[in-house]
């Protein structure tokens, strides 16, 4: 199994990034799939999920309204979209998969994610 995310980038506060994973050796309707970032010095946390399988989706509250996860089971790719970037969204950003789960629960934790990218970095300037 092997994720690699691409899109990161440096960008002004106010701007937008567009975040891409493709899989290979998995795949992605069939599970939860999510994108998790680390901030320096803090802990991994989780930013947006979707199920693949019905495309219903979950958003930290931080991000919703300016970020939109989306998947093409067709080219077996995870999308984030990011506008209206502040600098507090300053991290690496990570796509994973849960394969126990095919639905996305509220309260997703990266633990519970088994199979991970390499990680992006966004850097937001203000």
């Amino acid at each position: 199994v092997q994720f690699v995310e691409s899109g990161g980038g440096l960008v002004q506060a106010g701007g937008s990034l567009r975040l891409s994973c493709a899989a290979s050796g998995l795949t992605f309707r069939d599970y939860a799939i999510a994108w998790f970032r680390q901030a320096p010095g803090k802990g991994r946390e989780g930013v947006s999920c979707i199920s693949a399988s019905d495309g219903s989706t979950v958003y930290i509250d931080s991000v919703r309204g300016r970020f939109t996860i989306s998947s093409d089971p067709a080219k077996n790719t995870l999308t984030l979209e990011m506008n209206n970037l502040k600098p507090g969204d300053t991290a690496v950003y990570y796509c994973a998969a849960n394969t126990m789960r095919r639905l996305c629960i509220a309260d997703f934790r990266p633990h519970e994610y088994n199979y991970w990218g390499q990680g992006t970095q966004v850097t937001v300037s203000s």
